[in-house]
């Protein structure tokens, strides 16, 4: 790889539209992991807050998407994960979080990517599956 490897956090609807079926809401976590692989293979690190909040959610006692321990813990952490990044990875679908991190990310000087063939090492489209809702 040429370019310089990046910390990249992927964004984009995890909750929004969902009427927090829990289905709906792994069919959205799924669409911002299947990024993961193509950047991992370009030589940048990866990463989404739900793969660190869920879990610390769950052993905090969360009952239910939007309680207060979920409230407490989600944006918050992936807002701390977003300023220890590079780049970030805004997918496509309507979700004001994150649209919210693509504001954060800009305020804070990070490079933000619309879409994985903006992403540097990425070389073609047909090297990772589709991410459109």
């Amino acid at each position: 790889m040429t370019n310089e490897p990046m910390m990249i956090l992927i964004v984009g609807p995890y909750r929004t539209g969902t009427a927090d079926d829990p289905k709906l809401m792994e069919q959205n976590l799924r669409r911002m992991e299947a990024c993961a692989l193509p950047l991992y293979r370009a030589g940048h690190l990866p990463v989404i807050g739900e793969w660190l909040g869920l879990p610390l959610m769950r052993d905090a006692g969360s009952r239910r998407p939007g309680d207060a321990v979920y409230n407490e813990i989600l944006m918050p952490l992936t807002e701390q994960l977003l300023r220890r990044c590079d780049a970030i990875l805004r997918i496509p679908g309507v979700s004001a979080g994150a649209d919210e991190h693509v504001e954060l990310a800009r305020s804070h000087g990070l490079k933000v990517f619309f879409g994985l063939e903006q992403v540097p090492g990425i070389e073609t489209r047909e090297s990772y599956p589709s991410i459109q809702s």
